[in-house]
């Protein structure tokens, strides 16, 4: 399968990019195809007013950054996605939330490759790995529900949270919950998780294991 790691911290020697690198070794330790890229190497601008910016020859997205080279090469082709960050005022850092945020350009009924984003952005396992100095749980848990909801709304599997406690920069190893085992794990079992939502109509087995 293949796995894309997105690395949301411009810092890249930080505690979230130690979680990135041990997830990725999990996943090429499983046998995956893994390719890592760094937010800031391709989103430099925020979402504006599409009624302006879109190009007035073929209507596709004016901002001048790498952000459609990030979607249409990295993120559509990739089966599953991984996203580190750092956390930020108790949320994802911005630039991250421009990801998403943009998406729109390229999902509305007006946008030029609507077709191939809308069935290339669906059926992705996704798994989130954050960095964050508080061990207070409720710090995090702002992040955690919005990556379900916008999973369930993508419809993406959001198959783990891995949260590691550190600030200074690689003492997350540190952390005695172990975040970097925790890291790797996730990016091994990825694609073999099943994600599991019922409702009361739901035809199931009366076995969570076979």
């Amino acid at each position: 399968m293949k796995l894309l790691v997105i690395s949301a911290s411009p810092r890249h020697d930080g505690n979230s990019h130690a979680l990135a690198r041990a997830a990725i070794e999990g996943a090429r330790g499983a046998g995956h195809d893994v390719e890592h890229v760094y937010l800031d190497d391709y989103v430099q601008r925020l979402l504006d007013n599409c009624r302006l910016c879109r190009s007035p020859h073929d209507g596709r997205c004016s901002l001048d950054d790498r952000y459609a080279e990030l979607l249409l090469d990295e993120i559509l082709p990739a089966d599953g996605v991984v996203f580190a960050m750092p956390l930020y005022f108790y949320g994802m850092p911005g630039r991250l939330k421009t990801v998403f945020d943009r998406l729109f350009c390229y999902t509305a009924n007006s946008a030029p490759e609507r077709d191939r984003v809308m069935d290339g952005i669906v059926g992705k396992k996704v798994g989130v790995l954050i960095s964050c100095e508080e061990n207070y749980v409720g710090a995090t848990h702002g992040v955690a529900a919005q990556f379900q909801e916008l999973t369930r709304y993508l419809h993406q599997d959001l198959v783990g949270i891995v949260v590691g406690n550190a600030n200074s920069r690689g003492e997350i190893v540190c952390d005695p919950s172990d975040p970097i085992t925790r890291a790797r794990d996730l990016g091994a079992r990825l694609f073999d998780t099943s994600v599991t939502d019922y409702r009361i109509d739901t035809a199931r087995s009366n076995r969570v294991w076979t």
